[in-house]
């Protein structure tokens, strides 16, 4: 067998057993899957997995990718980077320790439900089922957690206590507000039967959903909360230095020591400092940046007057910076986007925004997710914001990786499990604001900046809380000496790094990594460098790790290269 159709050949077997295992992934995918639970998350199902995967690992070396296209041999990389943590997941503990908070098995429920839309009554009764499957979910999450702690793994306590805390906050509302109800809520004004099983989905929610959260809720507080310890360090933990070390490979798709990331930090730390230091004084506060981040937590002006009126700011701004896509961009996708509000029940314990693709089956739309608490996102923030969650960031770059069929499928619908790629394509796309204009005012150029510098004191946050001791308060009062950004949006954050360790890393390691390839690009092709062209072939690597970018894009730079010579 050609080592081409033996790749794809893998590559599909791949897709298909992903969608088995992962019921999510598969309807996010708008795979046909008539799977009610959707979470498998017990010790057996990751050993399976893992089983699963080393024996195609031993099919896919002997595959030789010397023979191959560029974008074959991207695909047999990333097919070993995936195999090998399927199996790390297992080897390092992984599995017996799942992230509780911010982003714990609730909001992966939460997620799938907001991103629901019931076109018919088999849709509708399918999305019955699987509320009622969801207790079964919990418990295969419970059952890991309950292995983990008899081997000795631990939880920081204050990461049990903020994931109890969200999950009560998220079942407190009404069901009528509940996450789960939406779906049903938009089709219960249809009558007949839709009216019916909207009906019965809402006692679904109350009688079934609503206990099953707040159970497991009880359980993280019964079982998982006792044991817990006081430090903060997921490095305390058994073999914390290997699980810290996978989840560094896990987001950040290099390997790099922890001491390597935290030096990268703190130059960039000082880097984006000292251009701080020069807006303020475009702003009349010559040396003194202090006085000029007061004077933004201090202006009225930057601040909206209600969550209504912060939503209505970003579609508006929105619509401004879609207007200048095509300029810097040959394709764009054929689906859109909103923006919403988040629910203020949980809105304190989210970041200011974040991104909700839209369902690959062209369904629904993305959702850009706006905070509904003004103080946590003032204007400053409102243009990086909006560049880095919408277009051209998150939402039109999963999109347009949606629409690739000529990438294998598990390229094309298993996007957000590269975290580097997605999020330095994101906050590059923050600075590409300077490109397109938007910075016209110096406390404009400063919100990019501190969104920049924000990224870069993550690489110093993350590992120092988790390889260098550090404690909470040290942690905040960092990020209080190097930003204007409102306190309990600083806290949250810490917070976040503690209860995630590694995946802050991906940010700004992705973000030097593009635009080290853009001035790559530019350096080799000078005149003939077309930002439109570079942008394009970005978009066509689709989501992939680091070092097949690089390999993808130097391929491009020789192709155009050579195409100008001639």
């Amino acid at each position: 067998m050609r080592a081409s159709t033996a790749l794809a050949d893998l590559a599909t077997r791949f897709w298909t057993f992903q969608c088995a295992e992962f019921p999510t992934v598969a309807i996010a995918a708008g795979v046909s899957t008539e799977a009610e639970q959707l979470l498998r998350e017990a010790p057996a199902d990751a050993e399976r997995r893992a089983v699963w995967a080393r024996a195609a690992q031993g099919k896919l070396a002997a595959i030789d990718p010397a023979p191959l296209g560029v974008q074959d041999r991207a695909t047999h990389r990333l097919l070993n980077h995936e195999f090998r943590l399927l199996t790390e997941l297992v080897d390092s503990g992984a599995h017996l320790r799942p992230t509780l908070y911010p982003l714990g098995p609730e909001f992966t429920l939460i997620y799938w439900a907001n991103s629901t839309a019931l076109a018919t009554t088999a849709d509708a009764q399918r999305y019955l089922r699987r509320l009622a499957a969801i207790p079964t979910s919990f418990a295969t999450v419970q059952e890991s957690l309950a292995q983990g702690v008899a081997a000795g793994m631990v939880y920081s306590r204050l990461v049990v206590e903020r994931a109890i805390a969200q999950i009560r906050g998220q079942m407190s509302m009404k069901v009528e507000d509940n996450a789960f109800f939406g779906p049903l809520a938009r089709i219960a004004a249809r009558g007949g039967a839709m009216a019916a099983l909207a009906a019965d989905g809402k006692a679904l929610v109350k009688e079934v959903v609503i206990p099953a959260f707040l159970s497991y809720a009880a359980y993280l507080e019964k079982s998982v909360l006792p044991p817990a310890r006081d430090s903060l360090a997921c490095t305390d933990d058994v073999d914390g230095d290997r699980f810290y070390r996978y989840h560094i490979g896990q987001y950040t798709t290099l390997d790099i020591p922890p001491a390597d990331i935290h030096a990268i930090g703190l130059t960039e730390v000082e880097r984006i400092q000292g251009e701080m230091l020069a807006v303020a004084g475009a702003a009349g506060f010559s040396d003194d940046l202090d006085g000029f981040r007061q004077h933004l937590q201090t202006d009225s002006t930057q601040f909206a007057t209600s969550a209504e009126v912060l939503r209505e700011q970003i579609e508006v701004l929105s619509k401004r910076i879609d207007a200048r896509i095509p300029e810097f961009f040959g394709r764009l996708p054929r689906i859109s986007y909103g923006v919403s509000s988040i629910p203020v029940v949980v809105a304190d314990k989210m970041p200011p925004a974040y991104a909700q693709p839209n369902p690959a089956d062209g369904s629904a739309a993305g959702i850009h997710w706006i905070t509904s608490l003004p103080g946590k996102c003032p204007r400053y923030m409102h243009l990086p914001l909006a560049l880095h969650e919408a277009w051209p960031g998150h939402l039109m770059h999963l999109a347009l990786i949606q629409e690739m069929d000529q990438l294998p499928d598990f390229r094309r619908f298993g996007a957000l499990k590269y975290a580097a790629c997605l999020e330095g394509w994101a906050l590059y796309c923050e600075a590409l604001g300077e490109d397109m204009g938007f910075y016209d005012t110096p406390e404009k150029r400063y919100g990019r900046l501190e969104m920049e510098m924000w990224r870069a004191l993550r690489l110093v946050l993350d590992t120092g809380i988790h390889s260098r001791g550090w404690g909470r308060d040290q942690a905040i009062a960092y990020f209080r000496e190097n930003m204007a950004m409102p306190l309990e949006t600083l806290t949250a954050e810490v917070d976040r790094y503690i209860g995630m360790p590694g995946q802050a890393l991906a940010y700004q390691l992705g973000n030097l990594k593009f635009r080290e390839l853009r001035a790559r690009a530019e350096a080799a092709l000078g005149q003939d460098f077309r930002i439109r062209d570079f942008h394009d072939a970005l978009m066509a690597a689709g989501a992939v790790t680091l070092p097949v970018l690089e390999l993808l894009i130097d391929d491009w730079i020789s192709g155009t290269t050579l195409s100008a010579v001639s």
